[in-house]
């Protein structure tokens, strides 16, 4: 027993003793390094402030670089709320719960082909702001003031092909301002949200229609498997291989994508 006794405490001091020089190992590095290698160390300085800009040229250089850094920023925002990115994403996503399939396919692959739709759509408007817009501008042709509005209304023509006027009286309403004459008199900062929830209401629309051939699935298969007793499996276990028959013998992607980009080419 006091072997034993003997034994804990040595081990105990040992423990100490590590976690001691465990503790104390850092601050003799410091003292170290302060007292022999204090004169070779050099510690570096960091110096902020604001001075005069001596070449104007500098000064607009840096502002194009904000300027383009804000945009890049915004283009994401700019892709989704004012393209086709909208009504292309939400309907996939109704498709893929319909079916039921769950994350097949993924997100990746259903924001990859809505955008690579999103570009085959927004094809004429991209071409139309390079011949009016980009390319005077690139020639000094046009002034910078008038190479962002030649490059708005092609893309504003376009949202306003696709908004509902009961949406777009909505936000003119709720913004005070007096009610426009004609398109052009519509600001664009009501016609980009106006534009969204009509996008997105549309997207619902087209969602619900898909989804009807597939809840009848659903509840054919239900029925069919409480009529025979099987309660406990899953319906939607049987259900899925029936809707992927359906879809794959519909076409269904040669379907919804055609009708898709015929409604935003008015075909």
């Amino acid at each position: 027993m006091e072997t034993g006794k003997r034994t804990k405490q040595k081990d105990k001091r040992t423990g100490n003793r590590l976690v001691m020089a465990v503790i104390l190992c850092p601050v003799i590095t410091v003292l170290l390094l302060n007292s022999a290698q204090a004169e070779d160390f050099v510690f570096p300085s960091i110096h902020i402030g604001t001075g005069e800009i001596g070449d104007a040229g500098q000064f607009s250089v840096l502002l194009h670089i904000l300027l383009l850094l804000t945009v890049l920023s915004l283009a994401p925002a700019i892709l989704i709320l004012m393209t086709s990115f909208t009504r292309l994403v939400v309907v996939f996503a109704f498709l893929r719960h319909a079916l039921g399939t769950q994350q097949t396919p993924s997100n990746q692959i259903i924001a990859g082909l809505a955008l690579f739709l999103t570009f085959f759509i927004m094809m004429p408007v991209w071409q139309k702001i390079n011949t009016d817009a980009l390319q005077p501008y690139l020639h000094e042709e046009i002034s910078k003031e008038a190479a962002i509005e030649a490059a708005l209304n092609p893309v504003r023509q376009f949202m306003l092909k696709q908004t509902r006027e009961k949406d777009l009286a909505l936000f003119v309403k709720m913004s005070g301002t007096a009610k426009p004459r004609k398109p052009g008199d519509i600001s664009t900062s009501i016609l980009i949200p106006a534009f969204v929830i009509s996008e997105l209401k549309t997207a619902f629309i087209i969602g619900f229609i898909i989804y009807v051939p597939f809840l009848v699935i659903d509840m054919v298969v239900a029925s069919v498997l409480l009529s025979m007793g099987m309660m406990m499996l899953p319906p939607v276990l049987v259900s899925l291989p029936f809707k992927l028959m359906l879809f794959v013998l519909v076409d269904g992607w040669h379907l919804i994508v055609g009708s898709l980009v015929r409604s935003f080419m008015g075909v």
